[in-house]
């Protein structure tokens, strides 16, 4: 399998090759480093991954960006 070598950074949405059982295919990354984090963009389901899986998983990155909501407005 080829890995995906595209500008993946924190706040890309993506879509994977395998969609969310809510339905929906699209992903706002939240957390990047070893492990990710990716948020479902319709339930906001987040889910852990590590970098690896996450890139083989990819099938497309949107030029959309995703502003990630900030822990202090809670």
């Amino acid at each position: 399998m080829k890995l995906i070598d595209q500008n993946i950074t924190l706040g890309s949405v993506v879509t994977l090759k395998k969609g969310h059982p809510c339905g929906a295919n699209k992903w706002a990354i939240v957390r990047f480093g070893v492990d990710c984090k990716i948020m479902c963009m319709a339930c906001n389901r987040v889910v852990l991954i590590d970098r690896v899986a996450l890139k083989k998983a990819i099938k497309k990155v949107l030029e959309e960006t995703y502003e990630i909501p900030t822990e202090e407005n809670h």
